[in-house]
């Protein structure tokens, strides 16, 4: 059976006005248009539905048996058609999973975790970490909303990219580099430097910016995040390069120290990626709001 949900429409006015005419002054279609409809009506369900008694049009025992289960499909069908998109707030009861890189959980996620609980104090938000490998989460609906570096290619994958900043020289305070009136790209390359990789990899682009100036660097360490980084920085020699806005939020808790860097690196950039399907969702798209808030940049600072 091939069903046209405008005859649902059409049973609805019928049932509802008693006539032909008033049905279809109602949908705003032609009296003929609605006799018609009519006519379907009566051969889709084997019932007469109207009645002529005299000068008036009488429902028959199955047109009004039906009467109000006809009206709620019709309210049910046009609330999938045509959905209510007020977000209320205050009921909203969900959880969103967030895949963030760890420094970006650190610096936006308290933010974030208040507006949320200010807001919505129904809706929970569960933080992952970061696999050393991309998966698939996104188009499983397995995470709702990453946050990183990385710009995803999958054309069902949208990003925007929220926030950029330089990186910088993080040391500890007292540092032989901080006693230097300028630190040179040479002096820079000669420090024992600890690495930032989820994966172990000693080089990255600050490699290649220093062989493009003839020089090279000793890497003695990784670590799996900036927050371990700093740690091994704060108690030793070594530096580590780090963009400016996660060093800045942990450097004076952890006695350490800023200094620019001497070498053209692009900036450190955040991207906010998501799959399509919530484009449009009214609850993800408010989330969306405040992770763009939490995470854009928080002026310069003074190095």
């Amino acid at each position: 059976m091939q069903l046209d949900l405008n005859l649902l429409a059409a049973l609805d006015a019928l049932l509802e006005e008693g006539s032909v005419t008033g049905a279809a002054e109602r949908l705003h279609v032609t009296a003929p248009a609605m006799s018609r409809s009519l006519g379907r009506i009566r051969r889709t369900t084997g019932d007469q539905i109207l009645v002529r008694t005299g000068r008036t049009m009488t429902p028959t025992p199955y047109a009004i048996a039906v009467r109000e289960q006809v009206h709620e499909l019709l309210q049910q069908v046009r609330g999938v058609l045509a959905p209510n998109r007020a977000l209320d707030l205050a009921t909203l009861d969900r959880t969103f999973t967030l895949r963030w890189h760890d420094s970006l959980v650190a610096l936006g996620g308290p933010a974030l975790l208040t507006a949320v609980r200010e807001q919505a104090p129904g809706v929970r938000l569960r933080f992952v970490a970061e696999s050393s490998t991309n998966t698939p989460g996104l188009r499983r609906g397995e995470i709702d909303l990453e946050a990183n570096a990385n710009r995803p290619g999958a054309p069902d994958i949208r990003a925007e990219r929220v926030a950029e900043t330089p990186h910088v020289v993080v040391v500890r305070r007292g540092h032989p580099l901080t006693r230097a009136e300028h630190v040179t790209a040479a002096r820079y390359a000669e420090a024992e430097h600890i690495t930032v990789s989820r994966r172990g990899s000693l080089g990255n682009g600050l490699d290649d910016a220093l062989a493009r100036l003839g020089l090279t660097r000793r890497v003695v360490a990784t670590a799996p995040s900036e927050g371990a980084a700093f740690e091994f920085v704060r108690g030793s020699d070594l530096l580590v390069t780090a963009p400016e806005s996660t060093a800045r939020a942990v450097a004076t808790d952890l006695g350490l120290t800023l200094l620019p860097l001497p070498l053209e690196l692009p900036p450190a950039t955040v991207y906010l990626s998501w799959h399509q399907r919530y484009d449009t969702d009214p609850a993800h798209v408010w989330l969306r709001d405040l992770a763009r808030t939490a995470l854009a940049p928080r002026g310069d600072v003074d190095l």
